[in-house]
């Protein structure tokens, strides 16, 4: 009887699946064959019956292998038409295949229940039971287990983060598995703190079944490890707890390499120890999500929890453990049965001020943290301790807490602040490896988890050394009690709070106090003398972000010692008075305050070092003479200051002058703005070379951040054509012309200087008109080169940005620049009216780095590239794609083209684009961002990418389309 239509289409279809399973299924057998074969000996020794039956089932699966792998090699030379007979026969023999697999697996296990040892041990204790974040983490050890290039595991994390529980739960699932997983031995050994390399040796010898002897060597016994772990066919060796890198070797570990698909997994507090251990797969555990925090929670503190007059309050104090696993197993035992809501809101209160309010607290979480905590040099403890001063869920800036460090003399003198700044950021990163902090929520910040926080506070709390320290901040404090302070405090922090008043303080009553933490209080409207003279050896006070007007003089606050004074967006403040009896002061921070003249008395200061000026809109006056006399400043901020610097001959009489800024001999970091003058550029200024960052804003307060702004010229509302910054340019990182004319003549001459700019990285342009003529024989000048002598101009270009250029194609500037584009990552182009295309059809190439193109408001563009090759994309490593408000846009790619290593797309108003380069190859896709009517018209290549991206798009609410305009222009 003849098949029908149907079936015969539905065997065709199936047979590449089918293959693949036979194949897989096959493999499984084949290497289950093996395995009773390596374990004959064995088998001997049980009864006939089982014998036999197990000597038919080794003859079957034979006969079955030789018979699928036969089929196997028949399938190559199948065609079309045979296929669903051919489909049909695999799957017969797939069936078979699968039964004797099933039979085998069954002989194995009874093998392996009677066999010495046991290939997986039980271990005791609690295991991860339906936990999203841990079921994730156990997820990407499994897959390191199944991958060549991790042979190496390293599984790291806080103390009580719960990485024993997570390998333990590792260990009993592969026992559960029984004969499918893959380890012929799998030894579970705790290797703890006080490192034993005999106990260690002695755990592994247990599970080879070796007898250890007292007088034998650590090293022969680790030659005998070492013959045991050789003889079995996959060994999976997990060291739990280590602290110290160990030398695998001298145990008698073999090589990976040498015992073949055999894995090492160790568990650490520290990443520094899995990368001294070089693993190949570093997986850290975190703390559980809130759900599963809470149901854990209730699993220890019991019903009560959920009862409705309890759980509210339960809730707040299960948060109050931020998801640490030690800390919700601790206070959830402690409170488990407890009905009175009293009792809960007094565990709260205490938890809440970090306050251990039962023993076990101390004992069960702080211990554990203490041990890290005492791995740690002096210097990094007391880095640690300080980032405790910050509230609960605080991001820091580094450069913030790095710079209190210094104040504190924490960071050794190394002559520079940028010398003193990495060594900064070394010790925070350090302290991120060993778990004490970790990322914020913001670029360039870190904070502390919350029981962290509360440990370091506890230790602070309870010394009496140089870490006693009182810390309140961001508790909502109203007032502030004078019994609360003390003369032993090092320390005090009352920031982020609510304080409209401080007390009268007996002078000289907190003797060792050399931080003083006030910002945040924007109530304050007032700091008075009594208060302030009661800390004579301050070395950081900051009153940032409060309401003072004026601060106390300072030469009745005798605050010999202050290296370090804040007043960052005090907006109140106007005036200062001389800070010339600060002898020790190295840096003050001004920044958005209204004062109106330069600080004086700073020129008396021998050590200053960093003044910050920046956003300080009312400034108008610097006195001459004033500036060269900081003869050890190194950092001058004045960003968007309303002063603004000009050469001798063009400012008011008695003002500073930007030859003063040139006797600096110590300067490194300077960003200034300066008047719209030629001169300001010339080669009298060489000065600037010197400088390991600055920021020259040359015309109007125009401010476009990019990432490579390390040593930015900004010119605004200026003829270039007037000036030669070419000698500027070589040392810069950063150009932006803005509202700027002669361009072209700028140009010109660069290009017949013949001299590319290696260090610039970003280029913006923005409200320009480009002369077409002159333009147009410019490029037809370096288009008739040779393309081997094209100069390119900007051979290191990453960032090129376009707003209001009247330029039809982007080649244009690509080829007057010369510019290969080989480097280029970014593209952003903004209302460019007259733009139609990217790359037109003079240019067949590649931009082979560039990750990202944003494009807005260009009503005129149709295309990406007028030349596209089919299937051949011009952006092979392109990641974020954004397009918005582009009316005329048609396609951005060739029909069936795929774009690999897309990650981001944002489409919005770009109603004619009704392709995109995705395919259900696109395994990096994160979000998609666009109208959902735009999305339902989308045409699909290959049909299956629709189902792959579907769950990645995010639509957006639909608004009219925008005009752009004046108000749009920085977007």
């Amino acid at each position: 009887m003849y098949e029908s239509t149907f079936s015969r289409v539905a065997n065709a279809i199936k047979f590449k699946s089918n293959v693949k399973a036979l194949n897989e299924s096959l493999e499984r057998l084949t290497e289950l064959k093996g395995n009773m074969s390596e374990d004959h000996e064995t088998l001997l020794t049980k009864d006939k019956p089982l014998r036999l039956k197990l000597m038919r089932w080794q003859r079957e699966a034979e006969e079955v292998i030789s018979k699928a792998r036969l089929k196997l090699e028949e399938r190559v030379s199948c065609g079309m038409s045979l296929r669903p007979r051919m489909s049909r026969k695999l799957v017969k023999i797939l069936d078979e295949v699968k039964m004797l697999e099933k039979d085998g697996i069954e002989f194995v296990d009874m093998l392996s229940v009677e066999s010495t040892p046991e290939r997986v041990e039980h271990v005791p204790g609690v295991s991860v039971v339906h936990q999203t974040m841990a079921s994730n983490m156990l997820a990407k050890i499994r897959d390191g287990l199944t991958s060549e290039k991790a042979q190496k595991i390293g599984v790291w994390g806080m103390g009580g983060v719960g990485k024993t529980t997570l390998v333990r739960t590792l260990n009993n699932k592969l026992r559960e598995e029984g004969a499918t997983q893959p380890f012929g031995l799998v030894i579970f050994v705790i290797v703890s703190k006080e490192f034993d390399p005999r106990e260690v040796q002695k755990q592994i010898a247990e599970r080879l079944d070796i007898d250890t002897q007292m007088e034998e060597s650590e090293e022969k016994l680790a030659r005998r490890i070492y013959v045991g772990l050789m003889k079995e066919r996959k060994f999976l060796l997990i060291l739990d707890d280590v602290w110290k890198p160990i030398d695998l070797d001298l145990l008698g570990i073999p090589r990976t390499e040498e015992n073949k698909g055999s894995k090492v997994i160790l568990t650490s507090r520290f990443l520094e120890v899995c990368r001294s251990m070089k693993t190949d797969l570093d997986v850290r555990v975190d703390c559980l999500l809130e759900e599963d925090a809470w149901e854990l929670f209730c699993k220890n503190a019991g019903d009560v929890v959920r009862s409705d007059h309890v759980r509210k309050i339960a809730k707040a104090v299960s948060q109050e453990c931020g998801g640490l696993p030690l800390a919700i197993i601790t206070v959830g035992t402690a409170m488990r049965g407890k009905k009175n809501v009293k009792l809960w809101n007094h565990v709260l209160s205490k938890l809440s001020k970090s306050v251990p309010w039962i023993k076990s607290i101390e004992e069960k979480i702080f211990q554990p943290l203490k041990l890290s905590y005492d791995f740690l040099e002096d210097k990094a403890k007391f880095c640690f301790l300080l980032c405790a001063l910050f509230p609960e869920d605080y991001s820091i800036e580094v450069t913030e807490v790095v710079r209190y460090w210094m104040a504190e003399g924490f960071m050794e003198e190394l002559g520079s602040q940028e010398d003193s700044m990495n060594e900064g950021i070394t010790t925070v990163e350090s302290l991120k490896d060993y778990c004490l902090l970790e990322d914020g929520d913001r670029r360039d910040t870190v904070k502390m988890h919350d029981v962290v926080r509360d440990f370091a506070i506890w230790i602070m709390s309870s010394s009496q050394d140089d870490s006693h320290s009182l810390v309140m901040s961001g508790t909502g404090l109203q007032d502030i009690r004078q019994d609360k302070l003390a003369p032993s405090l090092r320390r005090v922090s009352l920031m982020n709070n609510k304080l409209e008043s401080l007390p009268d303080l007996v002078e000289e009553f907190c003797v060792k106090t050399s931080v003083l933490l006030l910002q945040g209080n924007f109530l304050l409207k007032e700091v008075p003398i009594g208060f302030l003279q009661a800390f004579p050896t301050l070395r950081i006070l900051n009153l940032s972000g409060t309401r003072i007007k004026s601060f106390p003089s300072c030469s009745l606050l005798r605050l010999f010692s202050l290296h370090s004074l804040f007043l960052r967006d005090c907006f109140k403040l106007v005036k200062l008075p001389s800070l010339e009896t600060l002898a020790k002061l190295e840096l003050l921070d001004l920044c958005g305050t209204h004062i109106l003249e330069f600080p004086r008395g700073l020129e008396e200061l021998k050590r200053f070092r960093h003044l910050d000026l920046s956003r300080t809109l009312h400034l108008e006056s610097i006195p001459a003479r004033v500036v060269s006399r900081l003869s050890s400043l190194e950092t001058l901020d004045m960003t968007s200051s309303h002063y603004r610097w000009s050469v001798q001959g063009e400012t008011q009489k008695g003002q500073a002058t930007v030859e003063e800024i040139g006797c600096l001999q110590r300067l490194q970091v300077l960003s200034i703005r300066l008047h719209s003058s030629p001169f300001l550029l010339n080669k009298r200024n060489t000065w600037i070379k010197r400088l390991k960052k600055f920021q020259l804003v040359v015309g109007s307060r125009y401010i476009l951040r990019t990432r490579h702004d390390k040593r930015r010229l900004t010119i605004s509302h200026l003829n270039v054509s007037q000036v030669s910054i070419g000698w500027l340019l070589a040392y810069t990182t950063s150009l932006a012309l803005n509202h700027c004319q002669g361009i072209e003549a700028m140009m010109k001459k660069l290009v017949s200087d013949n001299k590319g700019f290696k260090n610039l990285k970003s280029l913006t342009i923005e409200n320009v008109i480009i002369n077409t003529n002159s333009w147009v024989e410019m490029v037809s000048t370096n288009t008739s080169k040779q393309s081997s002598d094209i100069l390119d101009l900007l051979p290191n270009l990453e960032e090129l940005h376009l707003r209001r250029v009247d330029l039809e194609t982007f080649s244009e500037l690509q080829t007057h620049l010369g510019l290969k584009l080989e480097t280029l990552k970014i593209i952003e182009i903004t209302m460019c009216r007259k733009l139609r295309t990217l790359l037109d059809k003079r240019n067949f190439l590649t931009i082979p780095n560039l990750e990202e193109i944003e494009i807005s408001y260009c009503d005129s563009l149709q295309n990406l590239h007028e030349a596209l090759l089919y299937h051949q994309p011009f952006v092979p490593n392109l990641r974020v794609l954004k397009l918005r408000n582009l009316p005329n846009l048609v396609s951005i790619c060739n029909w069936g083209e795929v774009w690999e290593c897309l990650e981001q797309v944002e489409v919005i108003h770009c109603n004619q684009l009704n392709c995109l380069p995705i395919s259900s190859t696109c395994g990096r896709i994160k979000k998609i961002k666009g109208e959902l009517s735009w999305w339902e018209r989308l045409e699909w290549d290959d049909p299956s990418a629709l189902t792959t991206v579907q769950p990645f798009f995010n639509p957006v609410r639909e608004v009219p389309l925008l005009i752009a305009d004046a108000t749009t222009q920085m977007l």
